[in-house]
């Protein structure tokens, strides 16, 4: 293709939407397993900083070089691994989504491995839940910023509720099977996905989710949609954590039944880490991908006093669209 042509194409190039089909699971996964690349972590400032340039001058509709449509949308998605999508300010390294994948891998399989210890519980929990603090305000909206208070307050009882839930689960397995006690990591974890983000969102369930129509224009906001968009987040989180904190406990019971572990006691939370980064590789894109970001929801379904307001309109559309977040 010659750079006339390409030119033409960049014009043509909308960069507020994904380059994939979102509409569908297969476009959704595509589009995360590019926004998650762990590799983008290694790239230079400069380079993000030239992203960022060619991006914003795309946007302008300014002349952005001698470049494909293929090197635009690469440098748009270094962009979105680097930069908040609404304030445009470079993000906190381990808050991107692209050191996800690196990050859960280490604390996971380090949660696998220092379970049976109290202390060691302890401690790898609060650093769960400190790094999903750290994520959570990397990732907060621009436009209406979570406060300070109820990070705190969300930090604290996330913290608490996977410590009791560990420390609780860890005591009442005591005289179970080893296996039954590898299994506490990922209940706690679950628990505290279940308080951590309600609690984050707390103002969408007490005002609603801004609700619009197929063209965008706003039609109100409803507590309904914003319940469906919190619970579709929460079975996210977990089915991510799942297969890589509910596989490797059977591999590893088996080698601690072999004598492996005992013989190399060094190999147990490299061998952890390793495999958990194995499965988030793949559960972190695919179940991101699990429901549209732009989630729909018949009016139906709404509050009935939202539903007389839209029946009222002259047209009134039948389904309506909301950001389901992340």
């Amino acid at each position: 293709m010659d750079s006339h042509g390409d030119s033409i194409d960049l014009k043509n190039v909308d960069l507020n939407h994904s380059r994939y089909d979102q509409t569908t699971y297969r476009g959704r996964a595509q589009h995360f397993f590019v926004v998650t690349n762990p590799l983008n972590l290694f790239k230079t400032n400069a380079e993000l900083e030239q992203a960022k340039s060619v991006v914003q001058k795309h946007r302008n509709g300014e002349n952005v070089g001698p470049i494909t449509v293929d090197q635009l949308w690469k440098y748009k998605y270094l962009y979105d691994s680097a930069y908040h999508p609404e304030t445009g300010e470079k993000q906190i390294i381990i808050g991107r989504m692209s050191a996800q994948v690196p990050m859960n891998m280490l604390i996971t399989g380090c949660m696998l491995s220092f379970y049976r210890s109290t202390r060691q519980v302890i401690f790898w929990q609060w650093f769960n839940q400190s790094f999903n603090a750290v994520v959570n305000y990397t990732n907060r909206s621009g436009s209406s910023d979570i406060p300070v208070s109820q990070l705190g307050i969300s930090y604290v009882l996330a913290t608490g509720g996977a410590l009791t839930t560990a420390l609780g689960l860890n005591s009442l397995v005591k005289r179970a099977p080893p296996l039954v006690g590898r299994f506490v990591p990922f209940c706690a974890v679950a628990a505290a996905n279940c308080v951590n983000i309600p609690l984050m969102r707390k103002q969408e369930i007490e005002k609603g989710i801004v609700l619009v129509d197929e063209k965008g224009n706003e039609m109100g906001t409803s507590k309904t949609a914003a319940k469906k968009a919190i619970t579709q987040v929460v079975v996210s989180r977990i089915a991510m954590a799942a297969p890589g904190m509910t596989l490797p406990p059977f591999f590893m019971n088996y080698l601690e039944r072999k004598g492996v572990l005992r013989r190399m006691p060094w190999i147990n939370a490299p061998l952890q880490v390793v495999i958990c980064g194995f499965f988030l590789t793949f559960t972190t894109p695919l179940c991101c991908a699990l429901f549209p970001q732009r989630s729909s929801i018949m009016v139906d379904k709404l509050e009935p006093e939202l539903q007389q307001k839209i029946n009222s309109l002259s047209n009134p559309p039948k389904v309506l669209y909301y950001n389901k977040g992340l």
